[in-house]
């Protein structure tokens, strides 16, 4: 009988641990599991892995070339704990989901966690959702899948190509040139497109010519035109004999003709929303964002932002990585509802604008857009990062203008003639604003003309010639490089980011005014690599193997053959390379100063940050000094040093006291005699704020 009730009480006992129990749910970041976590309620756990769990080895190619490039993970290292704790949850758990980000890179880390944690790969535990939305997060939980080896091979044969590219050049330039170099398929082509360019502004030469711009009266209105030709003929001025020529011909004094007027109507069209590169472009042009920095506010956006008002952590934008301008039935009529509601029915377009898709690009997910359209920016403004809400707004601004119709503009042509020589003149002016009432940024300023017709008399209130030379092709922006990349077929979206910022790491670009400078290293490293590894900077080459990786997703290719196919041919370049290739010196500049220290001679040596000065005599002397130019004027502050021109480790310009850190004087703006005339510092603001106080170079 006693036997019996403590049986009764320990199944009693187990009956309600199991009821007890959570389900898991394992994503990548802690910012993104809470805000999952606040969505599925109580009977949730979940956590984050902080990304990548396991990986191949650092120290090691770990890659099996002779046994179908079978690779060798290892948990990564630091993630002991991690790891350990994941386990932990997994193993008292009602049951586990995987619910890491909806791309390759993602199916790859569920992948492996399904490994660590000992899970059944039939079970149906991969949950993804394009957005971090109460409606679509729970809806994900009702139809989960087992992981798509598709989608998880296709990451596997992108990380082993990358690996054996890297670990195949690297110790060559390592012998070569110097250590610490790399080599990579699309950091070589992006290095590749920046110094083709050099080369095209090198070998540039200028050609003149002249412009003939002219300012007419009717009245008091006064209006521009340029010079168009001669007796119906378009002409061009390449010199200042043919300016004269035309002035000749004028008599200032006299009227001018309107002989032709042209009025029409023309439509603007809004752009389609954001896709990953064109987000990163137009942030990197409207807004000054660096790649690296779109991408990281982006994640934030997408995570999840505390709004406090009772609604927690919110995701503001579905899912950043993205090829696609499509939008969801969903997102569309809601936006249609919000512009008829906020401008009217006029406002409001049937069909939203959508881009045809760049060949090989991935229709998986929507294209960037807020999660609620009904969220405006200055309805969050508050809860928001300057960088968040600047990013947010452009991102709101852009959906919503391409579920609105087109900017109407009313636009006129204006010939105007004097014994046979033509000036044309053009002005808009806008009729309807249509998108551009939600996207101010995309407005066409108005350049309006007065009231002409043909027979009218104008007179001609001044002429200025102006002399120009044709100018070389303009070095690479982000933007630009992107744009470029994506055109080629090169990388992918997700990839444009780290590349650039390996490129700008390994010193083989600087950035100045925003656009990438090859370095001489960067030139003898790509020198290296054009030569000896053609393939590897082809962008057709390269762009045919993102086609195969976009294969291997569909299931229409095996990774094995894919990786197998690039690597024989390769193995040989490398063979070749390692018997050939003879050591290259970089012989560093004389500085012309001496070294205070021990009175050997200053040379000039690059950096991770660039050019410094350092004591020849290094290691016996590790005196350095920053190279710093002075701009003529002693330091406001403390009136003892010279004000002079530094960098932070972004790359941003300041300036600063040459008797840093005795005086702290600094400022974004360039100094003059008038300006700070009691030496105060202006405020900092940005992410330089600490660097341009102390993090200089």
């Amino acid at each position: 009988m006693v036997e019996a009730k403590a049986t009764k009480k320990t199944s009693k006992r187990k009956s309600t641990k199991k009821r007890n129990q959570k389900k898991l749910v394992i994503v990548e970041s802690p910012s993104k599991a809470k805000t999952i976590e606040k969505y599925l309620g109580s009977g949730y756990k979940v956590v984050a892995s902080i990304g990548h769990v396991r990986d191949l080895p650092k120290s090691t190619l770990g890659v099996d070339v002779d046994n179908d490039y079978e690779p060798r993970y290892i948990n990564i290292r630091g993630k002991g704990p991690v790891i350990k704790d994941l386990r932990k949850a997994a193993k008292g758990a009602k049951a586990v989901y995987l619910a890491s980000d909806p791309d390759r890179e993602g199916e790859a880390i569920a992948w492996h966690l399904q490994h660590i944690l000992d899970l059944d790969p039939a079970n149906a535990n991969r949950v993804v959702f394009n957005e971090i939305t109460k409606d679509t997060v729970k809806n994900a939980f009702k139809a989960p899948r087992t992981i798509n080896q598709d989608l998880v091979d296709a990451q596997q044969a992108r990380r082993i190509i990358d690996r054996l590219v890297g670990y195949s050049i690297s110790p060559i330039l390592w012998k070569t040139v110097k250590r610490g170099l790399s080599a990579g398929r699309v950091q070589s082509v992006a290095l590749g497109l920046i110094l083709a360019r050099e080369r095209e502004i090198q070998a540039f030469e200028p050609e003149e010519y002249w412009t003939l711009d002219s300012e007419f009266k009717k009245g008091r209105s006064k209006f521009k035109s340029t010079f168009y030709g001669f007796d119906g003929k378009k002409q061009s001025l390449p010199d200042n004999a043919s300016i004269q020529a035309v002035l000749k011909r004028l008599d200032k004094d006299a009227d001018f003709n309107i002989t032709k007027v042209t009025s029409k109507e023309r439509k603007r069209q809004p752009q389609p929303p954001f896709t990953t590169s064109t987000m990163q472009q137009t942030a990197n042009n409207q807004l000054k964002f660096r790649t690296r920095k779109t991408m990281m506010t982006a994640q934030q956006l997408y995570e999840g932002v505390n709004l406090g008002r009772g609604l927690g952590q919110v995701g503001l934008i579905t899912y950043m990585r993205t090829d696609s301008t499509r939008l969801s039935s969903q997102a569309k009529n809601a936006a249609a509802q919000y512009i008829h509601d906020e401008w009217g029915e006029e406002y409001s377009r049937h069909k939203p604008v959508e881009a045809a898709l760049q060949e090989g690009a991935q229709d998986a997910h929507e294209a960037i857009r807020p999660t609620d359209v009904n969220r405006t920016p200055a309805s969050i403004k508050d809860k928001l990062t300057p960088d968040q809400f600047k990013l947010y707004s452009l991102i709101w601004s852009r959906f919503v203008a391409s579920l609105m119709t087109p900017e109407i503009l009313d636009t006129m042509a204006v010939t105007i003639e004097q014994n046979g020589v033509l000036f044309h003149a053009n002005g808009s002016k806008t009729k309807f604003p249509g998108f551009t009432k939600a996207y101010p940024a995309a407005k066409e300023k108005d350049n309006a003309l007065p009231a002409l017709a043909v027979g009218d008399l104008v007179g001609l209130a001044k002429s200025d010639p102006q002399q120009h030379f044709t100018m070389p092709p303009a070095r690479y922006t982000e933007a630009a490089l992107i744009k470029a990349l994506e055109e080629n077929g090169v990388g992918r979206p997700s990839t444009y980011a780290p590349t650039l910022d390996t490129i700008q790491r390994r010193n083989y670009v600087r950035i100045d005014a925003r656009k990438f400078v090859p370095t001489e290293l960067g030139e003898i490293v790509q020198n290296i690599v054009e030569d000896k590894f053609p393939d590897i900077t082809n962008t057709k080459f390269t762009a045919q193997v993102e086609h195969e990786l976009d294969e291997i997703e569909v299931g229409d290719e095996q990774w094995v053959p894919v990786v197998d196919t690039f690597y024989r041919p390769f193995s040989k370049e490398v063979q070749s390379a390692e018997e050939t290739l003879e050591k290259i010196t970089m012989h560093d500049e004389l500085a012309e100063q001496d070294c205070e220290v021990c009175g050997a001679p200053m040379l000039v040596k690059m950096g991770r940050y660039g050019k410094f000065y350092a004591c020849s005599r290094f290691p016996d002397c590790r005196n350095t000094k920053a190279i710093v130019q002075e701009i003529g004027l002693a330091c406001p502050k403390c009136k003892k040093g010279q004000v002079v021109e530094r960098k932070t480790k972004r790359g941003r310009r300041f300036y600063g006291c040459s008797r840093y850190p005795d005086c702290d004087f600094v400022s974004w703006d360039k100094p003059t005699e008038a300006t700070l005339p009691d030496g105060t510092t202006p405020k900092k603001e940005g992410d330089d704020q600490h660097e341009a106080a102390g993090g200089v170079k």
